[in-house]
């Protein structure tokens, strides 16, 4: 297993339970425990945890993992789900890109392509598109979101009135055909659900761990949603659910 991996699985206990041991994480994960106190010393150092004698203790809630360990996870399934989802915008159209792992894979299919109009509210693929001058890219204003590298709040919404996109591609934390598509942080909620308003199309891309699921705040109901995209261990009777409320549903 990877650092990378590693430091997602030890933030992952701690959302769940507060606190860690080094001995138990050294068993779980399949290392000793002297690679455990250096994962858990680099994490200190970023202060996403506080050690303690045989262990560590989370810092607050840590309701989302940070984005830099997120993208350890899941990768060739997102990358997939990325490439069919690209598949679906045309050359010179105007598409709409929110932040997440998945939608930063989108980003990254997308960078050969000729005529696009890229918007997006996160910085993280705002500082990938921005050298390819190929590609048109319009970037909200906004305040930061750490967690995400999302830009959020009214002034990345006033960013996008006026605007036509033919074309939205949004990540999520849950898609459940009760609950909708939901996130973690309802200001980041509404600015996606603004940026959901202004696309002819709108395609979810979200990994199998995010079916079935609802998270804190709602961006939109799915009768919002035309299309998700996601992976072949999504819950089968979830998949169903959103067939039947009208999604089409691709699995990849």
């Amino acid at each position: 297993m990877r650092q990378d991996e590693r430091l997602a699985a030890i933030l992952d206990e701690l959302a769940a339970h507060g606190t860690v041991g080094a001995a138990k994480l050294a068993t779980t994960l399949g290392v000793s425990t002297a690679t455990i106190r250096r994962d858990l010393e680099r994490l200190q150092e970023q202060r996403l945890l506080a050690r303690t004698h045989g262990g560590a203790v989370s810092h607050g809630v840590l309701y989302e993992l940070p984005l830099r360990y997120k993208e350890a996870r899941r990768q060739e399934e997102k990358r997939r789900i990325a490439a069919a989802a690209a598949s679906r915008i045309g050359d010179g159209s105007a598409v709409g890109l929110t932040g997440g792992t998945t939608c930063t894979e989108v980003a990254r299919a997308l960078v050969e392509r000729q005529g696009l109009t890229v918007v997006t509210n996160a910085l993280n693929i705002a500082s990938e598109l921005a050298i390819r001058p190929n590609l048109r890219l319009l970037v909200t204003g906004g305040t930061a979101r750490p967690e995400s590298y999302e830009l959020v709040g009214p002034i990345a919404e006033a960013t996008l009135e006026g605007l036509r996109l033919d074309l939205a591609v949004i990540g999520v934390d849950g898609i459940d055909a009760s609950h909708g598509c939901t996130t973690h942080h309802e200001v980041e909620a509404h600015t996606n659900a603004v940026l959901m308003s202004r696309a002819q199309r709108v395609v979810v891309v979200a990994d199998s761990t995010k079916v079935g699921t609802a998270a804190f705040a709602r961006i939109c109901a799915v009768e919002r949603v035309d299309e998700l995209i996601t992976d072949p261990a999504a819950n089968v009777r979830a998949l169903h659910a959103l067939r039947e409320a009208g999604v089409e549903v691709t699995v990849v």
